[in-house]
């Protein structure tokens, strides 16, 4: 009989004590036996505004302590099914972007192709990149739930090809994504042309603008998502700051008028059903989030997608 790791308990050591690991489960140096896996990528030298995403993780981590594991709206039980824990973090290149995007992709190949699902704590967009490289190694393009303030579709910034605003296209690019079935949702903002959004439209993609859901359940939205993607692989990547900055303004590029909290947590478990192969929860910058409520939150919807992986219990 299978004996799958626990969230270290709040009656068996004090929430504030204990290891500082993701809802402080059991620290792991690979993948082997695991079903999914936390890893943190602690990177924030793709940033173009307000930097501290590479601290991200760590406190991500700390206010995880006073998750349980039981998820008593949806009744999902992750822990009784999937075997879990934390992979701990990338050793990346702070000083070399380039470098850290290899590193983060060779980090990531092992992890995947051992049929772990990885579960990652930003750390900047540019992340995401490299994890869909390796991604594709093993499952070819992949379906995208992506949720954003922003598209992150520039051609460049700054004349560098690689930064957290970029990264999607150059996955449409080096053909990592199904574009018909890549959708982006919460998008808004100021820009420098209709290009920033129609360029993602022209690929394929479905764009949701924040203020077409405002006031609205995405319950709906999420039901044509799934329809959309069927069992297609499909990649979820969440940005903090598609959440509006009332809930979540510790972030580097924040902008006014986005998500709710509940529709957050709609999008995720409205994936549900999806074949997903990997997540991230990306840009929480601790040093501009004084409360702790952006990692609060960025780590409640990294447990809420855990409880969506293919595989989980419900009551």
């Amino acid at each position: 009989m299978t004996t799958f790791n626990q969230p270290l308990g709040g009656n068996a050591m004090p929430r504030f004590g204990g290891w500082a690991s993701m809802m402080r489960l059991p620290m792991c140096s690979d993948a082997a036996g695991l079903n999914a896996a936390f890893i943190g990528v602690p990177l924030d030298i793709g940033t173009s505004n307000r930097p501290g995403a590479r601290f991200g993780p760590r406190q991500i981590r700390a206010e995880s302590s006073l998750i349980r594991p039981y998820n008593m709206a949806t009744g999902a039980a992750p822990f009784d099914a999937l075997q879990v824990a934390d992979l701990g973090d990338v050793p990346i290149n702070t000083y070399n972007l380039h470098k850290s995007v290899e590193i983060i992709e060779q980090h990531y190949q092992p992890v995947i192709d051992s049929g772990c699902i990885p579960l990652t704590l930003g750390g900047d967009h540019t992340i995401v990149l490299p994890i869909l490289r390796a991604l594709c190694r093993r499952h070819g393009p992949v379906a995208l739930v992506h949720v954003d303030a922003h598209a992150d579709v520039n051609d460049d910034m700054f004349g560098e090809r690689i930064a957290h605003g970029t990264p999607f296209r150059r996955a449409v690019e080096e053909g990592l994504l199904q574009g018909s079935k890549v959708w982006q949702i919460g998008l808004r903002g100021t820009g420098y042309g209709m290009d920033d959004f129609d360029w993602p439209r022209q690929q394929g993609f479905n764009v949701v603008q924040a203020h077409e859901v405002w006031y609205q359940s995405l319950a709906p939205l999420m039901a044509r998502v799934r329809e959309s993607i069927g069992q297609a692989p499909c990649y979820l990547s969440f940005d903090i700051d598609g959440i509006d900055p009332a809930f979540a303004g510790g972030t580097g590029t924040p902008e006014i008028g986005g998500l709710s909290v509940p529709q957050a947590l709609e999008i995720i478990r409205g994936c549900r059903g999806l074949r997903l192969v990997g997540a991230d929860l990306v840009e929480v910058s601790p040093p501009y989030d004084a409360s702790g409520n952006t990692a609060l939150l960025g780590a409640n919807l990294l447990y809420e997608m855990l409880c969506v992986l293919p595989g989980v219990n419900y009551r």
